[in-house]
C-alpha cells in the first residue's frame, strides 16, 4: 500500500508540473478538466489492474495495456517537465537579477512564455503519438525479412535451402485472433523447407498457449517445425505453490508443443537428409547471460560430426557470444531471439539501426558474423510488457542457404 501511495504522490507532482504547459497555452477549463480526467483514469486503471488477484498471467493483455497507456502518458510528461523546469530556472534567475541588480523592491517571477510551452508539448507529442501508434498498429505489423547467406562447405544438395525463423511468440499477450492467424498464414506462404522457433512461447504459464494451439498447429514445412525453450517458458516468473506444480507447467508446455507438431529439442540435435547429404539442426535449452543457463552445447552435439553443416537454435544471443563462437565445433548459423529489439527503436535499412537494447546486448537484431560464423537475432513475433512496437516490428525471418562465396 505504501509503495502505491508513493507512486501516486510522485506521479501527481510530475503531472501537476506538466499541467503548467497546458495552462500556459489555453485558458479553456474543459481542456484542463480533460487533462486531469485522462491522468486519473490512466493511473487508476494501472493501479486497479496491478492490484487485482492474478491467475498467474503476470503480463495479461489487460495489464499490458494498462502499463502501455501509463508509459505513453509518462513519455509525454517526461519530455515536458525538463523543458518547463529549465524555463523556471531562467525565470528565477531573471527575478533575482531584477531584485538585486535592478533594485526592485520585491521579487517577481516573469510570466511563462507561451511559445516555450508550445515547443515542449509539440516535442512531447512525438513519443506520445508513437507509443499510441505502437499499440494500435505496431503490435501486429508483421514484416518478412529475407536474407541469403553463402557457405563454401554447404552440401550441394542443400543449395537454395530455405528456413523460416520465428521467435518470442509470447502468446499470453495476444488479443486478436485474426491478426495472429494472418501472421501464421504469412509464415506458411514463405514455403520454406523448415520452420524453426527459437523460444518464449508463453509469458509465464503453459495455459496461455491453449487458445492459440490450433492456430499455430497450422504451421507446416516439408522438413518439419523445430523448437527450443526460452527463459519465459520455464515458469520462473510465477510464484508457484510447489516445485511439482511448476514442473507440471513445463511438462504441459512440452505436451502442447508436441500436439502442435513442434519438434522440441532439449540439448539435442536432428538431421535433415537430402540426396545422401545432411545438415544438423541443434537445439539447446535456454542459456543467457544473467538468465537461466540450462543449455548444454556439448551434450546437444554428442551425435554430430565436426564436419557436419550445423544450424544452432539458442534463444539468447549472449549464448552465441560467450560460448558458441569459441566452441570446438564450427556453428555455421545460429538462430536466436530474446531481445525483441526492445520493441522500440529506429531502423532505416542501409542507414541506421538503433535501439536502447544495444546497451545491453552486443548482438540484438539481424545478421551478424564473427569468426566465419553467422547469427540471426530475430526481433520477435509477439510482445512483452508494453503491448506494442515502435520502429522495431514483429518479424518473420526467411534465410536462404547458398553454396559458395558471396558475390558482390
Amino acid at each position: 500500500m505504501i509503495r502505491w501511495l508513493i507512486f501516486v504522490v510522485i506521479y501527481a507532482i510530475v503531472d501537476f508540473y506538466a499541467f503548467q504547459a497546458v495552462k500556459t497555452i489555453t485558458k479553456n477549463r474543459w481542456i484542463h478538466y480533460l487533462h486531469v480526467l485522462v491522468s486519473v483514469v490512466v493511473v487508476g486503471n494501472f493501479i486497479f489492474q496491478f492490484t487485482q488477484a492474478s491467475d498467474g498471467r503476470v503480463l495479461s493483455p489487460e495489464k499490458s495495456y494498462a502499463f502501455g497507456f501509463l508509459l505513453t502518458l509518462l513519455a509525454l510528461k517526461i519530455v515536458v517537465v525538463p523543458i518547463m523546469f529549465g524555463e523556471d530556472v531562467f525565470r528565477g534567475l531573471v527575478g533575482v537579477y531584477k531584485k538585486l541588480v535592478a533594485s526592485n523592491n520585491s521579487f517577481h517571477l516573469p510570466s511563462r512564455r507561451k511559445f516555450i510551452s508550445q515547443f515542449a508539448l509539440g516535442l512531447a507529442a512525438i513519443p506520445f503519438t508513437s507509443l499510441l501508434y505502437g499499440m494500435y498498429k505496431g503490435k501486429y505489423n508483421f514484416k518478412v525479412l529475407k536474407y541469403t547467406l553463402h557457405f563454401e562447405d554447404l552440401p550441394e544438395a542443400f543449395d537454395g535451402y530455405k528456413i523460416t525463423q520465428i521467435s518470442d511468440i509470447h502468446s499470453g499477450s495476444f488479443d486478436n485472433k485474426d491478426k495472429v492467424s494472418y501472421a501464421v498464414n504469412l509464415i506458411n506462404e514463405q514455403q520454406s523447407d523448415a520452420i524453426l522457433f527459437t523460444g518464449d512461447m508463453v509469458n509465464n504459464k503453459a495455459t496461455e498457449m491453449l487458445p492459440w494451439k490450433e492456430t499455430f498447429k497450422k504451421l507446416k514445412a516439408n522438413d518439419g517445425v523445430f523448437s527450443v525453450l526460452g527463459n519465459h517458458d520455464y515458469g520462473d516468473y510465477v510464484d508457484w505453490d510447489t516445485a511439482e506444480e511448476k514442473q507440471k507447467n513445463l511438462e504441459d508446455l512440452k505436451k502442447i508443443q508436441k500436439e502442435m507438431g513442434f519438434d522440441l529439442m532439449l540439448n539435442e540435435s536432428r538431421f535433415i537428409e537430402k540426396n545422401g547429404a545432411r545438415i544438423a539442426i541443434i537445439g539447446v535449452e535456454n542459456w543467457g547471460k544473467g538468465f537461466k543457463q540450462k543449455g548444454d552445447l556439448t551434450k546437444a552435439v554428442s551425435n554430430v560430426d565436426a564436419n557436419d553443416f550445423k544450424i544452432l537454435m539458442s534463444h539468447d544471443p549472449s549464448h552465441w557470444q560467450y560460448e558458441a563462437v569459441a566452441h570446438d565445433y564450427h556453428y555455421h548459423l545460429t538462430l536466436s531471439g530474446h531481445t525483441h529489439g526492445m520493441q522500440f527503436g529506429i531502423e532505416i535499412p542501409g542507414w541506421v539501426k538503433w535501439s536502447p537494447v544495444k546497451w545491453r546486448y552486443k548482438y540484438w537484431a539481424g545478421i551478424y558474423k564473427e569468426a566465419g560464423q553467422y547469427i540471426n537475432v530475430n526481433r520477435g513475433f509477439g510482445v512483452l510488457a508494453y503491448p506494442g512496437r515502435v520502429g522495431i516490428w514483429p518479424e518473420i525471418t526467411v534465410i536462404e542457404l547458398k553454396k559458395g562465396l558471396e558475390t558482390v
